[in-house]
């Protein structure tokens, strides 16, 4: 029962908008799990990822945005930054800086690293200019795995892939055959944090990430990438034809979404799409077929 919602509506009300899903609902809440009759849909549960923030102090986000650029909003003047954006943190504007990508790298670079919470939410609005902070509590947020945005020479993961790397699963599947002597070795989920690997998203951020849904369907984003870059039209054209042709033979294949090629760039990547049901939701065998 720790895991369960209660909508504050009265259960007589003729409305149907607040007990239907929406779809900032997704893995926050269980598609599925909700009782019958009067307290349907404003009575759910959260999914099996689902997180609740317990919030963290400001003041520290606050001080390194100062040192990296930002103006306090009291010593601002229109005039001399006309188009600065502006920095909220837990809804107060703080202050204003002209330089509104390198500041979200900066802080975003911070949360990955394991500086500051990994339950901060970072909001960039590009439209109105704004860049929002949230570090309070009672927020619901999901982890995800994170995509690399730029080559890495250090670490040898390319541009596109997932920060998570099969050096990683490794160790984490021998530990789990022979978990270390020392604790303090392991890495265990706090370490695919710390690492950047996995990233929690509340709602609001989530709205401004790119999200792909199998690790599969972005392998096949980055070569339709490659493709367009290094195929010539003919080339294109008997790949496509080559892929047609594969369907037609096997009939009984599951049809996947195909992956829309205009999308500039995957930010993130779903852990699996199971993770939108709740517990007990996920029991269900075969969740995804028609009921016989």
């Amino acid at each position: 029962h720790l895991r369960r919602t209660n909508t504050p509506i009265g259960r007589d009300g003729k409305l149907a908008k607040p007990r239907q899903l929406h779809n900032t609902h997704w893995g926050l809440v269980c598609p599925a799990e909700t009782p019958e009759g009067q307290a349907c849909g404003l009575v759910k549960n959260l999914s099996l990822m689902c997180y609740v923030s317990v919030g963290s102090p400001a003041d520290p986000l606050v001080e390194f945005m100062i040192n990296r650029g930002m103006e306090v909003v009291e010593e601002y003047e229109p005039t001399r930054y006309p188009h600065a954006t502006k920095v909220f943190v837990n809804g107060s504007w703080v202050g204003v800086h002209p330089d509104p990508r390198q500041l979200v790298n900066a802080v975003l670079d911070t949360r990955r690293k394991s500086y500051v919470q990994f339950e901060v939410s970072l909001v960039r609005d590009i439209r109105d200019r704004e860049f929002k902070i949230f570090s309070d509590a009672g927020r619901v947020m999901r982890p995800v795995f994170t995509v690399q945005q730029e080559d890495d020479y250090e670490t040898g993961i390319n541009k596109g892939q997932l920060v998570l790397t099969k050096e990683l699963v490794n160790r984490i599947a021998q530990e789990q055959a022979e978990p270390p002597a020392d604790p303090a070795d392991k890495i265990g989920w706090e370490g695919l944090i710390r690492s950047g690997a996995v990233e929690y998203l509340d709602a609001e951020e989530e709205e401004t990430a790119m999200i792909c849904m199998t690790p599969e369907d972005l392998e096949i984003y980055r070569e339709q990438k490659q493709d367009e870059i290094n195929l010539t039209e003919e080339e294109k054209r008997a790949k496509q034809e080559a892929e047609k042709r594969e369907q037609e033979e096997e009939r009984n294949k599951r049809l996947k979404t195909k992956v829309n090629p205009t999308t500039h760039m995957y930010t993130h990547c779903e852990i699996h799409p199971s993770m939108i049901l709740g517990i007990c939701a996920s029991i269900i065998p075969f969740p995804d077929h028609n009921q016989v």
